[in-house]
């Protein structure tokens, strides 16, 4: 099975078990969609923050590593990084979860300003938020498959 999220088969487990629509991302989107409140929670936790820990020790999967390349994330300088650790920090503590975007649809000056932006939303609005990003991750990672 693929990983098309992040430490999360049973997204993919409940789809495959359900009739397919014949579009693979819509039927992935509403399980996501469908799931508990606590199961959506989870899914966004199982994120890694953008440039954070996993990134440093080596335990981002494949396509996060990727994913967080493609945006130069695993390039900062010492300042970029410490930003971003300040960043997250802040967001995690307003939100108690990490903060997603599709990085392949973005940059780092765009990531930056997104996660100052959204720090200050309501946390209600961030998880559809999250859960939103989740679908265009999942919708390009899709798109990579053979």
């Amino acid at each position: 099975m693929s990983a098309l999220f992040e430490h999360s088969p049973w997204v993919e487990e409940r789809a495959d078990a359900a009739p397919s629509s014949g579009d693979r991302h819509a039927d992935l989107m509403a399980v996501v969609h469908a799931a508990s409140r606590a199961e959506q929670l989870a899914l966004i936790r199982a994120h890694p923050e953008l440039a954070g820990k996993a990134a440093i020790d080596g335990t981002l999967t494949q396509a996060s590593a990727a994913e967080q390349a493609s945006a130069g994330l695993d390039r900062l300088t010492p300042e970029e990084y410490a930003r971003f650790h300040a960043l997250n920090a802040a967001y995690r503590a307003a939100h108690d979860m990490p903060f997603i975007i599709c990085v392949r649809l973005t940059d780092k000056a765009g990531i930056l300003a997104a996660m100052e932006e959204r720090a200050a939303h309501d946390t209600e609005t961030e998880i559809a938020a999250a859960l939103a990003e989740i679908g265009k991750i999942t919708k390009l990672r899709l798109e990579d498959q053979p």
